[in-house]
């Protein structure tokens, strides 16, 4: 009898030899690698144990469920279709509902203008017109945003590296000319706190309704002739044994992909828990710490960023707090996350690009996703998924931009390709 499972797949579907298989031993020395690293953490600072064990946890999640904003927001224009957007708007919902009760017991009383401690409250104005247009077109000609290229750097893609490159070109950038922004929009932007005019339920309400609107709005977009991808089957073993049920359950978490919804409300989940241990999930501002520190090493800094210290969320920070940081641990736990996870699942690959275009498009959609997050005080996790659950009508107003970004770069690499 014939079979349709390749000899090569076959150590990771036999519930026998899962335990043996080569991508589950790589993948069980990676954890191994990990818990030392959580000891040896623990052993300088617990925050920096926690944070590595967030960021361990973010990419494990961004890669067994391929979750990426980029996908999200370019196969609605360029495919017509919704599964990752679909997964997007989930993640909110879940950020948005335990964002809204832990800023509730914050501020009991909203109406008096306090905002919330640490919550991505951000100031509103051309800055963000700018940071997401130039964001929403990055991400989408660089082949992914600032967590697709996590992930996919895990996975071994060396244009997500390229890219990553690039991103920390853009924030250099950014902090050159910082002080320009803030004097030209950032300083005088209204800071715009839902609660404060709607009270914490009307605030939620809102952003809910918002939120569900737009995914009906993609079920219609996708009616209108987009491709609907459904999940992929599960492979497993069909015997009723205590074994077979445990092998089952383990390549569910391990090695079958993740439904992206389900990837959506982990993350969201995981960014309350964030909140609740100090503050929203967030990325790009560590990563130009270490950008406006290796240029103050080089005697070329760009000085000081005018209230940059007193924002929240991802805005450019400077280097003054020496190297070992609780976010310099999440940041690279979230790349060892997604690589643990793509070892397990045996999809880690070293992989080149075909064309040598893609790492122009790697590099210039990394520099100009930069130069946005740095303006925007986020990416699409920062400005984004942690500022729209915060109530904060920045992340609306960014996330329109973003859209319209990343609409403009589905018409870039249409022609380039």
């Amino acid at each position: 009898m014939s079979s349709n499972v390749t000899p090569s797949a076959r150590p990771a579907l036999s519930s026998g030899l899962f335990a043996l298989a080569p991508n589950i031993r790589m993948g069980i020395l990676s954890l191994l690698v990990a818990t030392i690293v959580v000891l040896l953490a623990a052993a300088v600072s617990s925050e920096m144990a926690v944070f590595w064990a967030f960021g361990l946890a973010f990419g494990f999640v961004l890669q067994r469920s391929r979750f990426c904003f980029a996908s999200a927001f370019r196969d609605i224009f360029l495919l017509r279709h919704g599964r990752s957007m679909r997964g997007v708007l989930v993640g909110l919902a879940v950020a948005t509902v335990g964002f809204s009760v832990l800023m509730s017991r914050q501020v009991p009383n909203p109406s008096l203008g306090i905002l919330p401690p640490s919550a991505n409250v951000l100031p509103i104005g051309w800055h963000l017109v700018a940071g997401g247009l130039l964001f929403g077109a990055g991400m989408v000609v660089a082949g992914g945003c600032v967590s697709g290229s996590i992930y996919r750097m895990g996975e071994g893609y060396v244009a997500s590296w390229v890219s990553f490159g690039g991103l920390m070109v853009g924030l250099a950038a950014a902090a050159y000319t910082w002080n320009w922004w803030w004097n030209f929009s950032i300083a005088d932007g209204p800071r715009i706190w839902l609660p404060t005019y709607l009270g914490h339920a009307g605030a939620l309400i809102v952003t809910l309704l918002g939120l569900l609107a737009i995914y009906l709005l993609v079920l219609w977009w996708e009616s209108r002739g987009g491709l609907t991808l459904p999940e992929m089957p599960f492979a497993g073993s069909d015997d009723d044994t205590f074994s077979a049920k445990l092998g089952n359950s383990l390549r569910r978490f391990f090695v079958h992909g993740w439904p992206i919804t389900l990837g959506g409300a982990t993350l969201g989940f995981l960014n309350l828990l964030m909140f609740l241990n100090s503050h929203p999930w967030g990325f790009t501002g560590e990563v130009s710490r270490w950008v406006i520190g290796f240029t103050n090493v080089l005697g070329v800094g760009p000085g000081e960023l005018q209230g940059a210290a007193s924002l929240p969320g991802c805005a450019l920070e400077v280097a003054d707090s020496g190297i070992l940081h609780h976010m310099l641990f999440l940041v690279w736990g979230m790349v060892f996350g997604s690589f643990i996870a793509a070892l397990f699942a045996g999809e880690f690959k070293i992989r080149l690009p075909r064309q040598k275009t893609r790492y122009f498009q790697a590099v210039g959609g990394g520099v100009f996703m930069g130069y946005g997050a740095g303006l925007a005080m986020g990416c699409t996790i920062g400005a984004f998924f942690s500022a729209i659950p915060s109530l904060a009508a920045n992340g609306w107003f960014f996330a329109l931009f973003l859209a319209i970004g990343a609409w403009a770069g589905t018409q870039i690499i249409q022609r380039i390709e």
